[in-house]
């Protein structure tokens, strides 16, 4: 039992030592994940077969199969263990990261990055590895601080990859993609073995079989649970059609009868999905569900829609944002005429946005565990995210290059004040969309401890379905328009968790009980 907040320095502490080396593991995933990003320009150089739309399609892919792999494999640490499962994927996904790295041709870069996006789903293994070791009262920090440190990883591969690229290995991206995969690899054997699930003495609540369903209290749950499900095969029909509009030779990738079988199966398995969390949910509501088994489930819907809207826009706006700041401030100049906002500097304060993960997420949890209310911190910063994103269609609406081309708020040789005002906003939507992040994690655990996995698994997913429904929305939207309806998104999912969301239980006890 921990009676006092745990130093991050204290690493005769094993629950310390076990974060760091959980962190570290999130952290190269998400390397993996993303190592792609910084040296697609240098592909395109070097294939010409390789489109921008083409570019635009793998970034779909990257985060299409995440959604399924974060739903398996939250039933599969709840039933195995964090440490198993965490260290397995980190060695399989070499495999894939090999074969995208030395990939020539189209159809093998699509396949691959589909099978490495399952490494996304590395972030809700270390949910569960931190919710075993850190009791509720300072589980908010502790998720917060593993989600913000590991999720750099993201940021990472966007400096580091194209440097080893160019400086390193003399302009061999293969090998600077290769190594990202296989020192995971090599970390997730380490940790198989240094690692244990949780600290000695601490009994696991007892796994029940389920076949990977998630219990429910009441048959409104178990309506909710079934709607909860749809938009997880929605968003791979989705990545399908995406796929579809991908032109080989003149030819689709993907034929419109071959997008209708696709769809097709996945009405399927979805059929085939709801019949079995029917089959195992039934029985137990016609007999009645003991009161200590109860949890509210509208409090996992309203975490849905929250990570839909912060972490699906994360991974949506990243995207967008050097070439949305590029265009805004592209008649910004110096005074002999040179232009200020350079490709090399959107990208720079483009990333200013990512970098905000080092503290944000942390604090988010902080401020979860700090302020008594798990429901009004989440509430909070759903706030911040929608005036955020708002505030940064104001920014493309007005910049000195008005998306509209309407009259700049400034005069156009002094716009200097309005891009530091731009970044500034751009700052703080980041922070309380980092921030809204470690909230949602520092409160899943305290829903229903046991199924700790499942619930992260899931929330974990509909985070990648909303980058995927964002990311096919934003073609058919100029810049003003898509940032405006991320921060409706925002706003939706505010109410959605004033109304559904509940204050969970014992969430600031001090103990593993």
């Amino acid at each position: 039992m921990t009676h006092k907040a745990p130093s991050l320095l204290d690493f005769s502490n094993p629950s310390i030592r076990t974060l760091h080396l959980t962190w570290i593991a999130f952290f190269l995933t998400f390397v993996v994940w993303f190592n792609m990003a910084g040296v697609l320009s240098k592909m395109i150089e070097q294939f010409d077969w390789l489109s921008k739309s083409n570019v635009k399609a793998l970034l779909v892919t990257n985060v299409a199969l995440t959604i399924p792999a974060r739903i398996i494999v939250g039933g599969l640490i709840d039933k195995y263990g964090p440490r198993r499962i965490f260290a397995g994927l980190m060695v399989i996904m070499i495999i894939p990261g090999l074969t995208f790295a030395f990939g020539d041709n189209f159809t093998q870069l699509v396949l691959s990055r589909l099978a490495l996006g399952a490494i996304g789903a590395g972030f809700v293994i270390g949910i569960k590895m931190t919710a075993n070791w850190f009791t509720p009262k300072y589980i908010g920090r502790a998720e917060g601080f593993y989600a913000g440190w590991g999720n750099f990883g993201s940021a990472a591969a966007a400096a580091t990859v194209p440097f080893v690229a160019m400086y390193m290995l003399g302009g061999d991206w293969r090998w600077s993609l290769a190594i990202t995969s296989i020192v995971t690899a090599v970390y997730g054997i380490f940790y198989f073995f240094v690692v244990k699930d949780h600290p000695e003495g601490y009994v696991p609540p007892a796994k029940k079989t389920s076949g990977g369903a998630m219990p429910v209290s009441s048959y409104f749950d178990l309506g909710q649970y079934l709607v909860w499900e749809l938009p997880l095969y929605g968003a791979l029909g989705l990545v399908v059609f995406v796929l579809h509009k991908q032109m080989i030779n003149g030819v689709h990738m993907i034929s419109m009868t071959q997008v209708w079988i696709a769809w097709i199966i996945l009405a399927v398995v979805y059929l085939g999905d709801v019949a079995r969390i029917v089959k195992f949910n039934l029985p137990r509501l016609k007999a009645g569900v003991p009161e200590e088994e109860k949890f509210p489930f509208g409090s996992v819907g309203a975490l849905n829609t929250t990570y839909f809207a912060n972490f699906g826009a994360e991974l949506a706006i990243v995207s967008m944002l050097p070439m949305f700041f590029y265009e805004v401030f592209s008649n910004l100049l110096y005074e002999d005429g040179s232009q200020i906002m350079t490709l090399t500097m959107a990208g720079a304060v483009a990333g200013s946005f990512a970098f905000m993960n080092l503290v944000a997420r942390p604090l988010g949890g902080l401020i979860s565990d700090k302020m008594g209310s798990r429901k009004n911190t989440m509430l909070l910063y759903m706030t911040g995210i929608t005036v955020g994103f708002f505030l940064m269609g104001i920014i493309a609406k007005y910049g000195p290059v008005g998306i509209d081309g309407e009259t700049t708020l400034i005069p156009q040789y002094n716009t200097i004040t309005w891009l530091i005002i731009s970044v500034v906003i751009t700052m703080f939507a980041s922070f309380f969309v980092q921030g809204a992040e470690g909230a949602t994690f520092a409160m899943i655990p305290s829903i229903k401890k046991e199924m700790t996995g499942r619930i992260a698994g899931m929330a974990g997913a509909f985070g990648n379905v909303g980058a995927v429904t964002y990311l096919f929305l934003y073609n058919f939207m100029d810049d003003k328009t898509f940032l405006f309806m991320l921060s409706a998104g925002a706003l939706i999912s505010l109410i959605y968790c004033f109304i559904m969301l509940k204050e969970p239980k014992d969430a600031f006890v001090d103990s593993f009980d």
